[in-house]
């Protein structure tokens, strides 16, 4: 129940908004001059930086150390005449687009498919490597149509809706603080985590909901509307709606492990941003700037190093929590009557009967039956998912650069 990119590391680096103001003894990080070069963004949107009209990322190729007086003058990010200079200035939404259009729409499939792996307590292939995934998805595809792989895109972008906005209205009513300052303290980590667990509970319900769409096979289901994971979320939370088994977990019991994965997850992407970021401007400080440096390159590695660190971040933070996840999607659709496609065979459904009495139940039951191995089923569908965005990323870097150099 987290969206796949992390926010901008709050809370571990600085995020610069001229809506915030330093606190009594708050020491200010390079002047107003430095935060005209640092985009205040929204949380949870990925490749949001380089999203918003007229802001700009620093450039951490420049040359010039963050800090130093060259921050009062404009980066210059490339010459070339007004093309190169129009083109610069949809670069970053370009760049940002693409990469949230790869992470929402186009690795949908994966996700829907590693998520009725997971959920699969009867699958004997665990579906471990690449091949076998776009096998099964090939096979699903033939025998339901495409229309079976995208299910549910809907709802996870209302969850993401909503975990936004609850995010923000808890964090205007409450002292929880939705972003650290640059000099931060336990109490505020702890309020900050706080809020950030509060956020996941709270959109509990109709993360449920939107998992049940996600992994009801196609076969066997009516087309839900747009709003069904908002009702339905609403009718588990007052004991309404579709009638569910006696086997389903009171929502009380969800509450720890989907809030222990969902800070988890927000404190492992955040840390992991953070050391690729540091490291990927140690690095171009070392390449100071020639006159035979070109402006594609400058240009290129002011909008990149943002996206290769958040991509890294999203990807070893699924890793590391793949079980846990498989732990809280089971005990999330357990007792909601979902049938399931077979991942077996690509066809034929099977229904979900499990009788876990909670997490640890889970756990142990999971170990004893399945394996260790069977934390990790689905877990091909993340190599092809990161691996499609790693193709649609190193593409976009090449178009853009053909584009600056036709224009320069």
């Amino acid at each position: 129940m987290h969206p796949r990119r992390p926010e901008g590391f709050d809370g571990l680096g600085y995020r610069g908004s001229g809506r915030e103001e330093p606190g009594p003894g708050a020491r200010p990080f390079g002047g107003a001059a430095e935060a005209s070069h640092w985009v205040t963004t929204p949380p949870d949107i990925p490749g949001s930086r380089n999203l918003h009209w007229g802001e700009k990322t620093p450039p951490y190729a420049a040359g010039t150390p963050l800090g130093a007086a060259g921050l009062n003058e404009e980066p210059s990010l490339g010459a070339g005449g007004p093309g190169a200079e129009q083109l610069n200035r949809f670069a970053g939404f370009g760049i940002g687009l693409a990469s949230l259009f790869t992470e929402n729409v186009l690795a949908h499939p994966c996700i829907v498919l590693r998520r009725q792996c997971q959920v699969n307590y009867h699958a004997r292939n665990y579906h471990l490597t690449p091949f076998t995934i776009v096998n099964i998805m090939y096979s699903i595809n033939k025998t339901q149509g495409p229309r079976a792989l995208w299910k549910g895109m809907g709802s996870t972008f209302i969850v993401q809706g909503i975990t936004l906005g609850t995010e923000g209205i808890i964090s205007e009513f409450t002292p929880l603080p939705r972003e650290l300052s640059h000099k931060w303290n336990l109490k505020q980590i702890g309020g900050h985590l706080l809020l950030k667990g509060l956020t996941h509970v709270i959109a509990m319900p109709f993360y449920s909901a939107s998992l049940i769409e996600t992994v009801q096979s196609e076969i066997i289901r009516d087309n839900p509307g747009i709003l069904d994971c908002v009702k339905e979320g609403i009718g588990r939370v007052v004991g309404m709606g579709v009638p569910h088994s006696k086997r389903l977990l009171p929502l009380m019991v969800l509450i720890f492990p989907t809030a222990l994965h969902g800070v988890l997850h927000y404190v492992i992407s955040s840390i992991i941003q953070k050391l690729v970021l540091l490291f990927l401007k140690r690095e171009s400080s070392h390449s100071l700037p020639t006159e035979s440096s070109t402006s594609v390159q400058t240009m290129l590695d002011a909008y990149f190093p943002e996206l290769i660190a958040s991509f890294a971040a999203s990807l070893c933070a699924d890793v590391m929590l793949y079980p846990l996840e498989t732990v809280l999607h089971r005990l999330h659709i357990q007792g909601t009557r979902t049938i399931i496609d077979n991942t077996d065979l690509g066809y034929e459904v099977l229904p979900i009967n499990t009788q876990y009495e909670g997490m640890r139940d889970c756990i142990n039951t999971i170990k004893r039956e399945e394996g260790m191995l069977g934390f990790y089923k689905g877990f091909g569908a993340v190599v092809v998912q990161y691996t499609l965005h790693v193709a649609v990323l190193q593409l976009t870097k090449i178009i853009y650069s053909t584009l600056l150099q036709n224009v320069s």
